[in-house]
């Protein structure tokens, strides 16, 4: 049935959503109370037959353009769409209907509408007005659910109520309903996973299929290979963000129309394939799911991996989204009206959450989200959350955003609950003495609930587990971790620390009793033996551990979609080369395929490359005809193409892509030590029989170092659980090995006497050693435990 057959307005309806709407904004006690309650009915929703549509416009009020030249706009493809195909050309046709305009608000209810399900691709909108010359404008949905072409793009109407209908961990939250809205508490650790690296396939639904995979063989008792253990031992997982992110900025763009007329469309259909991190968010679609990580480009994948892990035989595991709402990149500005920014910063934009319109609407974004089926939530880059207060002259930190952000009571499977919450706040950085001055504690502090956890002094950027001295120039962090870290995320691997190693230097002071390369180093120093004890059997707070870091992979600031400083992340990003891709890696034929393209046929080729594009960047102040016009002056002449402005692009798009490839964890589960994984499993599920381990020390509690050094960081850590139990802990952080000592008799106040088990031995210490004198080397660590 043609599309303006099929749809039409629903005048009485849409007239009921704005007097509602209006009835709202004279009755509410505050214009913030009110704007909350009409964003539960903006963006695309399905209710019964009819399909209503909100959207907050502030734009067309001081555009002027009146009532009559705004519409929904409504896209129906002529031919069924595949969202798994690569490029498809889609001919759509097109219905416009009326909208109601309440001021800053407009809304509209359609009948007939097809909307999106596990099996169905619905009909796309989006609101367009016309201006005096005839132009026509698109705005948005910012709340839209489903995206299948990005955020630049139509959104596609889906069915919530289908969505959640089909979701099979039902039982996990009726379990949880009460008599009040149930509040999750904090697991005992934590897995961090970048959904695009952690499975071959890239994917969520890939990522499902790991977890069911594992779950089939706990159930059947089957042996689990080092692979396996990798992700077992966790009672939770956090997932990097996976909110829609930026576009290419050149193109092409996925959504891409020929042939307009009024009728209808030809659009030019591309699958989004951008590689990111995850944290580049243009801030509108927030609610919906990043396409790229959708093998079938259906939303239901989200709920689909809740659901494998709420039904995890043995003990559910949790589910932590990490949603980021501090900034926008700048592509935000093409995204959403100018009312949601209140000016620049060095990440792109600003948002102003002052405006009460904008503050509802973000948090509505992360109510949608989080009822995917979160049990927690980490909030990214906390101390950036601010707004200008004019009588004082200065950026104050939002905390009450922050509270608003931790009170939502979510609904899923019709019980109301609380998700556990968790900040990354290093205020008052970026100040230049942040690492000094941060407490870590600011929202801990400020938050009502007991149970509110922040990033750690340990887990905060940084972080550089790989130099020497490290860990005693730590030890006065690792002394506040011990009387105030009970609320703190612990343990030095994650996606921001790994990060940030492999852009140090490798002319610093390199603690090489890691390892016999610099891959080997930079590999144990975030997958260490010590430190995993340290974080498991002696500090306190929940651990968290990154996948790319205990599955020895590479990892990096990956993003494809910069043109105009691509070359420039790639300059900063250069010196990873040297941390993470030797001769070998290089020349494995399927590993950074398209820079051998290119001509870097060999490691060298690329390492004297990437020697001289950092430094032509900073002494050119980024002049990409300079950099290009230098490279091919040099004698003798560099590898690669012949530089020009295009192909230093060329070059740099293909490093990201390459890069990307080569962290996906696949590349290095073959080469796992066994023994690593069955000592960081045995760790982690020593850590989940004892959660008392994760409270603040206590007056008997022990932690120190062995006094005189000679050459060598060795602490020592006992703890006293509430029924009598010991764990005592010996662990060998860095330097010179030990002569015999016997851990035991090393003088700590407690562990006098008999009694004491080994519990855990870190690899290389053999099974057979149980006590007595023993030389410890640089990561070497021994649990021992003796019941009261």
């Amino acid at each position: 049935m043609p599309l303006n057959d099929r749809i039409s307005f629903d005048e009485q309806a849409a007239q009921a959503r704005a007097e509602a709407c209006h009835q709202t904004l004279m009755t509410a006690e505050t214009r913030f109370d009110a704007e909350q309650q009409i964003a539960r009915q903006l963006g695309g929703q399905i209710d019964g037959d009819i399909a209503y549509f909100g959207f907050w416009v502030p734009e067309l009020a001081e555009n002027r353009v009146p009532t009559g030249d705004v519409f929904l706009e409504v896209l129906a493809p002529t031919v069924p769409l595949d969202l798994t195909v690569a490029h498809q050309d889609v001919a759509f046709e097109r219905s416009l209907l009326p909208v109601i305009r309440l001021d800053e608000h407009c809304f509209t209810a359609v009948r007939g509408m097809i909307a999106g399900k596990r099996r169905q691709i619905g009909d796309f909108y989006a609101l367009t007005w016309r201006d005096s010359d005839g132009t026509w404008h698109r705005i948005l949905d910012p709340l839209a659910m489903s995206l299948p072409f990005g955020v630049m793009a139509p959104a596609e109407l889906y069915d919530i109520d289908a969505l959640q209908a089909g979701r099979t961990d039902t039982g996990y939250f009726e379990n949880l309903k009460g008599g009040k809205p149930h509040k999750f508490g904090p697991p005992s650790n934590i897995l961090q996973i970048h959904v695009p690296s952690a499975t071959a396939g890239g994917t969520i639904a890939s990522l499902t299929r790991q977890f069911e995979r594992l779950a089939s063989r706990v159930s059947h008792d089957l042996p689990l290979e080092p692979a396996d253990q990798l992700f077992m031992g966790y009672d939770s997982v956090q997932l990097l963000p996976v909110e829609p992110t930026t576009v290419y900025e050149t193109g092409p763009a996925f959504w891409q129309e020929t042939d307009d007329t009024e009728t209808g469309v030809t659009v030019s259909l591309y699958r989004p394939d951008t590689t990111n991190w995850g944290y580049d968010i243009v801030i509108s679609g927030m609610a919906a799911v990043n396409p790229v990580l959708l093998e079938t480009g259906r939303p239901d994948e989200l709920v689909d991996f809740a659901s494998v892990l709420h039904n995890f035989p043995g003990k559910p595991k949790k589910l932590v989204f990490d949603v980021v709402y501090g900034h926008s990149d700048n592509q935000g500005l093409n995204a959403l009206n100018p009312h949601f920014f209140a000016g620049p910063n060095m990440y792109g934009q600003n948002l102003d959450y002052q405006n009460p319109a904008v503050r509802a609407i973000l948090l509505e974004m992360q109510r949608r989200k989080a009822n995917f089926g979160a049990d927690g939530v980490r909030v990214d880059g906390a101390q950036d959350f601010k707004f200008w207060d004019p009588s004082a002259q200065v950026m104050v930190h939002d905390d009450d955003y922050l509270q608003s952000m931790a009170d939502i009571v979510q609904d899923v499977a019709g019980t109301q609950y609380r998700p556990w919450f968790i900040f990354e706040d290093g205020r008052p950085w970026p100040d230049e003495d942040w690492e000094l001055s941060s407490t870590y504690r600011s929202v801990i502090e400020k938050q009502r609930d007991d149970d509110v956890f922040q990033w750690g002094p340990l887990t905060f950027a940084h972080n550089t587990p790989f130099l020497y001295t490290f860990w005693l120039s730590k030890y006065w962090r690792i002394r506040e971790c011990l009387s105030v870290g009970s609320n703190w995320i612990s343990g030095t691997s994650n996606h921001d620390t790994l990060r940030r190693g492999t852009q140090v230097s490798p002319e610093m002071n390199i603690n090489t009793g890691l390892g016999h390369s610099r891959m080997e180093i930079l590999d144990k120093a975030y997958d260490n033996p010590a430190v995993h004890t340290l974080t498991y059997a002696a500090l306190p707070g929940v651990p968290m551990d990154f996948l790319n870091a205990m599955a020895r992979s590479s990892w990096g600031f990956i993003r494809n979609q910069d043109d105009k400083y691509g070359v420039k992340v790639v300059a900063e990003e250069a010196i990873s080369l040297k941390w993470q891709v030797d001769e070998y890696s290089y020349s494995i034929p399927s590993n950074f395929r398209r820079l051998k393209e290119l001509g870097y046929e060999t490691r060298a080729d690329l390492a004297r490359f990437c020697e001289f594009l950092p430094a032509l960047v900073e002494v050119t102040g980024y002049d990409l005809e300079d950099i290009a016009r230098l490279l091919n002056a040099t004698d003798p002449k560099l590898a690669g193409p012949h530089y020009t402005v295009a192909t230093l692009k060329q070059v740099a798009r293909a490093w990201m892509d390459d890069m990307h490839d080569y962290c996906n964890i696949s590349h290095s589960l073959p080469g796992l030590d066994p023994v690593q994984s069955a000592y960081t499993l045995a760790l982690r599920n020593f850590r989940a029989a004892r959660p008392w381990l994760r409270d603040n020390y206590g007056p008997r509690d022990r932690f120190g170092y062995v006094e005189p050094l000679n050459g060598r960081t060795l602490f020592t850590s006992l703890r006293h659980g509430p029924d009598g139990e010991q764990v005592y802990s010996v662990l060998h952080m860095e330097g010179k090995p030990t002569p015999d000592i016997d851990p035991l008799l090393l003088g700590v106040p407690g562990t006098e006497g008999f009694g004491w088990h080994c519990a855990l031995r870190s690899p290389g210490i053999g099974p057979d050693y149980l006590s007595g004198p023993i030389v410890l080397r640089d990561s070497m660590a021994l649990v021992f435990t003796r019941k009261g």
